[in-house]
C-alpha cells in the first residue's frame, strides 16, 4: 500500500508538471484523426480509381473501402478507450483503497486521541492560546465541549489558566520555540465548574508558511500533585499532632533566628514539657496518652500568633519560636499557655478526661544565646528549672547560665 500511494503521488506530481493540458491532447488527438482520414479520402479514392475503371467495380470497392474505415476506425477506438478506462479503473481502484486507508488512520487516531488521559491539542501561539483542534478529552479535563475552546468560541484556553503563571508559560514556550525544542509546562487550570486542578503540558513548535503552531498533549496531574504534596507534609509535620516535626522546627528556628539578627529584633523561644505525661501511658495506656498529645497540641496552635511556629521536638517536648519578642511579652505569653492547659481537662479519647499540666522554660535572643543551639540550651535549662520549682509553672533563662554565646 505504501508503494502504491508513492507511485500514485509521483504519476499525479508528473501529470501536473506537463504542460500538455486534456484540451491540447484532445486536441492533438482530433488533429492526427483529421489528417490520417483526409489521407485515408485522398489517396484511397484515387487508388481505387486507378485499379478498378469499371464504374460497378469502382462502387462497390468504395463501399467495401468505407466498411473497412469504419470498422479500423472502431477498432483504434476501442483499443484507446480500453486503455483509458483500464487506467482510470485502475486509478479510482487506487484511490478508493487510499480512501479506505485514510479513514482506517483517521478512525485509529480518533479512538487514540478520544482514549487519551488527557487532551490533544492544536493551537496558535498567541496571547490566546487559541485553539484550532482539541481531541475529546477535552470535556474530561476541561469540562468544556471541543467546539466551545475551538477559536475562542465561548472562552480561550488563556482564560481557564491562572494568571500568575501566563507569563512564565510564554517565557518558557518562546524559549523552546526559539531553539526547535520540545517544551514541558506544569499549571493551574480551572475547569468550567471552577474547580482547580494541575496540569502538564507536553508540546513543540510547528512552522507552517511562516506561522508558528503549537501542537501537545495535557494532562491531569492533581493526583500527583496531591501525593507530592502529602509526601512533603509527612517530610515536615509530625504525623501523630501535625505540628512541625524536629527536622522542620530546627530549620524553622535557624532562619527566624537569621532574620532576627539581620532585623536586631528579639525573639523568644518556649520549651514545653508535659508534667508526669507518663503516669498518663502507664495508668490509660498509649493511645489515651495520644490523644492528650493531640489534644494539648490543637490547644497551643489555637492559643499564638498567626507568625509563631509551633514543633514537637520528641516525646512530650514541645517548642514555640515567637519572633520579635521580648522577655516580659514572652513570659506572658508563656504564662497564658501554662493557665489554658492547666484549666482544661485534656479527652483520653474514651469519653474520659484527665487535668494535665506544663512546664515551660523562656529564653529570648539575644539575652540567653545567640545561636541555635545555644538558645534552646538555654530554654531547656529553664524547663528544667520549672520543674525543679515544683512543675506546672514558667521559669526564665538566667542570664549566668552556661551559654557559650557564638
Amino acid at each position: 500500500m505504501f508503494m502504491e500511494s508513492s507511485w500514485s503521488t509521483s504519476r499525479g506530481t508528473n501529470l501536473l508538471k506537463d504542460n500538455r493540458t486534456p484540451l491540447r491532447r484532445a486536441g492533438w488527438a482530433a488533429l492526427f484523426y483529421l489528417i490520417i482520414g483526409l489521407i485515408w479520402i485522398v489517396f484511397s479514392d484515387s487508388a481505387a480509381e486507378g485499379w478498378f475503371p469499371d464504374p460497378h467495380t469502382f462502387s462497390v470497392v468504395q463501399t467495401w473501402k468505407g466498411f473497412l474505415f469504419v470498422f479500423t476506425t472502431a477498432l483504434v477506438l476501442f483499443a484507446v478507450l480500453l486503455r483509458q478506462l483500464t487506467n482510470d479503473r485502475a486509478l479510482l481502484t487506487l484511490q478508493h483503497s487510499q480512501r479506505q486507508a485514510l479513514r482506517k488512520r483517521e478512525r485509529q487516531l480518533q479512538v487514540l486521541m478520544d482514549n487519551l488521559p488527557g487532551m490533544a491539542y492544536r493551537c496558535c501561539f498567541d496571547s490566546h492560546w487559541t485553539m484550532l483542534f482539541v481531541s475529546r478529552g477535552c470535556v474530561r479535563l476541561t469540562g468544556y465541549e471541543p467546539e466551545d475552546l475551538i477559536n475562542n468560541r465561548v472562552t480561550s484556553y488563556a482564560n481557564l489558566t491562572d494568571s500568575e503563571d501566563s507569563e512564565r508559560m510564554h517565557r518558557e514556550v518562546r524559549q523552546a520555540v526559539a531553539s526547535d525544542q520540545s517544551f514541558s509546562l506544569e499549571y493551574g487550570l480551572t475547569r468550567r465548574d471552577g474547580s482547580r486542578i494541575w496540569v502538564w503540558e507536553r508540546g513543540r513548535g510547528v512552522e507552517e508558511d511562516g506561522v508558528v503552531f503549537l501542537e501537545g498533549i495535557i494532562l491531569d496531574i492533581s493526583n500527583r500533585k496531591a501525593l507530592e504534596s502529602e509526601l512533603e507534609e509527612m517530610a515536615t509535620r509530625d504525623p501523630l499532632t501535625g505540628l512541625y516535626n524536629r527536622r522542620e522546627m530546627s530549620k524553622v528556628l535557624e532562619e527566624e533566628l537569621e532574620r532576627t539578627r539581620r532585623y536586631q529584633r528579639s525573639m523568644a523561644v518556649l520549651w514545653i514539657d508535659f508534667d508526669h505525661f507518663k503516669d498518663v501511658n502507664d495508668t490509660f495506656g498509649h493511645a489515651a496518652g495520644d490523644s492528650v498529645l493531640r489534644s494539648v497540641s490543637r490547644l497551643l496552635l489555637g492559643s499564638v500568633r498567626s507568625v509563631d511556629s509551633i514543633g514537637r521536638f520528641g516525646g512530650e517536648e514541645f517548642v514555640i519560636v515567637l519572633p520579635e519578642m521580648g522577655l516580659a511579652e514572652a513570659q506572658d505569653t508563656a504564662e497564658r499557655l501554662r493557665q489554658k492547659v492547666a484549666e482544661k481537662r485534656q479527652p483520653l479519647g474514651n469519653d474520659q478526661t484527665v487535668p494535665l499540666t506544663i512546664s515551660v522554660g523562656v529564653a529570648v535572643y539575644p539575652d540567653h544565646g545567640q545561636t541555635v543551639s545555644t538558645l534552646c540550651a538555654a530554654a531547656d535549662n529553664a524547663m528544667y528549672l520549672a520543674k525543679d520549682r515544683g512543675r506546672n509553672c514558667v521559669a526564665l533563662a538566667h542570664l549566668h547560665d552556661p551559654v557559650h554565646n557564638e
